[in-house]
């Protein structure tokens, strides 16, 4: 890999990152009446619900605790603040709803998310390469016609309509999966059979749902598969002699799935940003659900934290999708004019 190459894409996806947290902090900032008089309020009344009294102090205070930021403080010293305790001690502050540590509820609900999403896209993508293969192998054929207006219809339809839909009849009507949580009750957690069982019951409506991104791919792969069954290049290699299971593979299958492998990169991040709606509709407890309750109670330091870590998995989705694709087409690992 060329060095240039691997130094800009690394310096973009910094720079990327320094952006997107600035102007979240920022607009953190601009929000009307201020962060600070706005989680005072929050605490405030928080307390006086609780039947509790508490001077100015003692809520300044809890704010310096709750946002890692002095509230006397000028916004620079602020600024310089936050990002010094986020990139020295990864603290992104206090939620003050849960009464624990942003990255503590964010470690416990991330790995609920990521397995929804990373078994969403492999299902969804490895289902659209073998029917987009099918139906470019089959094209112009009644098959090729019908999964093609199917796959158009889907492509249209919005994956929460799908979800709506899913739980609506095969949880709610047909009682056959659970219409919230990530495992039943009264099962125990553990390596067994029963917990593992239970996991997959409870995210088998989200994945399903967040499935059809991925399926709808298949008509890129058809005109992908098409376009290269006619170049040119795969008659020299049959005149070659070379073995037609080779030309499939490293011929038409490679340069066929191209335009997947980084859709499949980026894919991460957008069904990572469709679990906000997506784990609401469910009731399944992970990052976009925490998300959509932070927004919900203005538990600002929450949402800074949870924007933060989906901000950082999208860079990463895309810088490992660019550094990586010059292995599956070297035409785009030279750098320069080149890349």
């Amino acid at each position: 890999m060329n060095l240039n190459y691997l130094i800009r894409r690394l310096g973009q996806a910094v720079i990327t990152f320094w952006a997107t947290v600035t102007l979240t902090f920022a607009l953190y900032h601009m929000m009307p009446g201020g962060p600070v008089e706005s989680m005072q309020n929050i605490i405030l009344q928080q307390i006086t619900t609780s039947g509790g009294t508490a001077d100015l102090e003692q809520i300044e205070e809890m704010v310096t605790l709750y946002a890692n930021i002095q509230p006397d403080d000028p916004v620079y010293i602020q600024y310089i603040d936050y990002w010094r305790q986020l990139l020295f001690e990864f603290s992104m502050g206090r939620s003050f709803s849960h009464q624990e540590p942003v990255t503590t509820l964010i470690a416990e609900r991330i790995p609920w998310s990521m397995f929804v999403s990373v078994y969403s896209l492999v299902i969804g993508y490895t289902a659209s390469i073998l029917l987009g293969s099918a139906m470019a192998f089959k094209e112009k054929s009644r098959f090729d016609s019908i999964m093609s207006t199917i796959m158009v219809s889907l492509q249209s339809t919005p994956y929460y309509i799908v979800a709506l839909l899913l739980i609506y009849s095969a949880a709610l009507q047909l009682g056959w999966f659970p219409t919230g949580g990530r495992v039943g009750t009264g099962v125990e957690p553990g390596f067994n059979l029963e917990f593992m069982t239970s996991i997959i019951h409870h995210a088998a409506l989200p994945i399903l749902s967040t499935s059809i991104l991925g399926i709808s791919g298949a008509i890129s792969l058809r005109g992908n598969a098409i376009r290269v069954l006619g170049e040119d290049y795969l008659r020299v290699a049959e005149l070659r002699g070379l073995r037609p299971s080779r030309i499939a593979t490293e011929y038409v299958g490679r340069n066929a799935i191209l335009p997947m492998y980084t859709r499949f990169m980026i894919g991460i991040a957008g069904v990572l940003s469709s679990s906000v709606i997506l784990e609401q509709i469910f009731s399944y407890p992970g990052m976009g659900l925490l998300m959509y309750n932070a927004i919900s109670i203005r538990d600002y330091p929450l949402l800074m934290g949870t924007l933060i870590i989906f901000t950082s998995i999208t860079i990463i989705g895309i810088l490992i999708a660019d550094l990586t694709y010059g292995y599956i087409d070297p035409r785009a690992s030279g750098g320069g004019g080149t890349e």
